[in-house]
């Protein structure tokens, strides 16, 4: 019996998969900025662009998904958000050295004035409540920001990394101020809409990927073993796509239609995407710099990458089905253990041995949750 709180579904419009389209540029962003800078200071760095390019999708689909994309204002908030989206995005190559306000000033807008307009918009009170609250959270976090982009490079990390963890937090907790909370299981929601949005986002992702491979596999086709491992990590990929999408899509959907509270459960959906788009660019980066450098006697610190990135993304994954459907959780679990094993062995293996094991883990749960649903 679907939940009295549920509203009438409507399909993904074509604006919504066209502002998704935005952060193609983003994971791309992301991955060459790890790459480019593979220390401890680069990950952080790609860690807090993560979360602020991570928070501005979840936040406007979110909105967007509460406040019905049919109405216009909602359609212009939109196009805004994904034009403030393209600057942002193109700005992660240089916020961390001589651009920082071409990466911050649009992220700002795109989260304060969509808050804003949701705010006084809302057709719930309880809506409207819940956004000034979001505004609060914004209002709190963007002065670490400035103070960042206003900082000398050396500094900024640090102004940012307290600006992004408030964010994160924010978003984490929906948002709450002392005695106030948002009660969700009392606002309608199109839970199946949402959940649609996040499907249709990691196809993007995935997607990303695979250009990754493909683009260096062009400029290293010649090379014999440049293309098994290319092969090898397309093979991950599809292992990774089936994980998902081989049975567990359709247990999410049908949890959330049944639950009293599905914003909730969707809440929680949004939250695993920081952990997937993590893991997803880190492989990414990993994998590239596997293709280039095949010969290496050792991976290193790019097998690692290679093995880390999946045991984000199952490990993500695993948090999500264990805390909701219940189901599914321990074969991701178990892979995500074991791909650990693989990261602590994968910088003194070569390139080879690093991919062959990766897909030999992947495809057990992969196997194991395809032949689940086939029952």
């Amino acid at each position: 019996m679907p939940a009295p709180n549920a509203r009438v579904h409507r399909d993904v419009s074509p604006l919504e998969l066209f502002f998704d389209l935005v952060f193609v540029l983003a994971i791309g962003q992301l991955t060459h900025h790890l790459i480019e800078h593979l220390t401890w200071r680069g990950a952080g760095e790609t860690l807090i662009a993560l979360v602020a390019v991570c928070g501005v999708w979840a936040f406007t689909s979110f909105e967007v998904t509460l406040l019905d994309i049919e109405r216009a204002a909602t359609r212009a908030i939109t196009l805004l958000v994904m034009g403030l989206g393209l600057f942002m995005n193109a700005g992660i190559k240089h916020a961390f050295d001589s651009g920082p306000w071409i990466f911050v000033v649009p992220m700002l807008v795109a989260l304060a004035g969509p808050g804003a307009y949701a705010a006084a918009t809302s057709p719930a009170p309880e809506l409207r409540r819940h956004f000034v609250r979001v505004l609060i959270w914004i209002g709190a976090s963007a002065p670490f920001w400035v103070a960042g982009a206003v900082s000398g490079p050396g500094t900024r990390i640090w102004w940012w990394a307290a600006g992004a963890l408030i964010d994160l937090l924010g978003t984490w907790t929906a948002h709450p101020m002392p005695g106030r909370t948002t009660r969700t299981e009392r606002l309608p929601f199109d839970a199946k809409h949402m959940l649609e949005r996040l499907r249709l986002f990691l196809i993007i992702l995935l997607g990303e990927t695979v250009l990754t491979l493909g683009r260096v596999l062009a400029d290293h086709a010649q090379d014999a073993l440049t293309p098994l491992l290319a092969l090898g990590g397309f093979v991950a990929l599809v292992c990774l796509w089936a994980i998902y999408f081989g049975r567990s899509e359709q247990e999410v959907v049908s949890h959330a239609a049944e639950s009293a509270d599905p914003i909730r459960s969707v809440h929680l959906g949004i939250n695993v995407v920081y952990g997937v788009v993590a893991g997803l660019v880190v492989f990414a980066a990993g994998m590239e710099l596997v293709l280039v450098h095949a010969h290496d006697p050792a991976a290193g610190i790019a097998g690692v990458l290679v093995a880390v990135g999946p045991l984000v993304y199952l490990a993500a994954q695993a948090v999500y089905f264990r805390a909701e459907p219940g189901t599914g959780w321990l074969p991701r679990a178990l892979g995500a253990a074991a791909l650990g094993i693989v990261a602590a062995a994968a910088y003194w293996l070569p390139a080879y041995g690093v991919v062959t094991l990766l897909v030999v883990v992947l495809v057990v749960p992969a196997a194991h949750l395809v032949r689940a649903r086939a029952r």
